[in-house]
């Protein structure tokens, strides 16, 4: 089959790439800095972590991913983390996200597509591994907005659209790709389609064979929600 025959190959404009995950990063931190003067203890959105704790989650999956692609681990999850220093504000932790978000975009840029590394929900290239730091992104900052009510927010469609066919080829292609995202993780309705209160995504690239990896502990604090 070619590319041309194959509904869910990628191709130079629709493949992930080390641009997006840059324009995810500043989409999260252009809405996020308006609500720098709000409560960031509260609830993020539906999830049991406040703001705070959320946006130092999405700093430590950029870096994690980063450190899966660049030591090309295959074994297990990287045994590093981010942590924020003593006194930091929130105001650091969003500079963090430009700075993790870069780390990850610098290393697809540098990785070979063939290329695999650990992830729970199977082994990754760098185009996975891209589009599942931007779906990091986006969710946890639509979970963070909605807590300190910064919605309606909604990132660019061609940015969703890229991960839903990389991560959730089994999503509908013909409903608007933001609802679909949200719809895909569990955070919407979608018309015409139950609500997903169980998901995951492919972390395999989709011409890969299966795999079965096992679960890790740190697979169990990927996008939640």
């Amino acid at each position: 089959m070619t590319r041309a025959q194959d509904p869910t190959a990628a191709d130079p404009v629709t493949a992930v790439g080390a641009a997006d995950v840059t324009a995810a990063g500043a989409a999260c931190t252009d809405v996020l800095r308006g609500g720098l003067p709000a409560d960031w203890s509260r609830p993020a959105g539906t999830l049991t972590w406040d703001c705070r704790s959320t946006l130092l989650h999405v700093n430590s999956d950029l870096f994690a991913y980063a450190g899966q692609l660049a030591g090309r681990f295959t074994g297990g999850y990287i045994t590093l983390d981010v942590h924020e220093d003593d006194g930091a504000g929130v105001d650091g932790l969003l500079q963090a996200v430009t700075a993790t978000g870069g780390m990850l975009a610098a290393v697809v840029a540098a990785t070979p597509a063939g290329v695999r590394a650990y992830h729970p929900y199977g082994a990754s290239d760098p185009e996975g591994f891209a589009a599942m730091g931007i779906v990091e992104v986006l969710v946890h900052t639509h979970d963070i907005a909605a807590g300190l009510g910064l919605l309606p927010w909604e990132p660019p469609a061609g940015l969703c659209a890229k991960v839903l066919r990389r991560l959730f080829p089994e999503a509908p292609r013909d409903t608007a790709p933001w609802p679909t995202l949200l719809w895909a993780t569990g955070r919407g309705e979608l018309p015409g389609h139950p609500r997903r209160d169980q998901w995951r995504w492919h972390g395999a690239p989709l011409g890969d064979a299966p795999d079965a990896p096992g679960p890790s502990a740190r697979a169990a604090d990927d996008v939640r929600g």
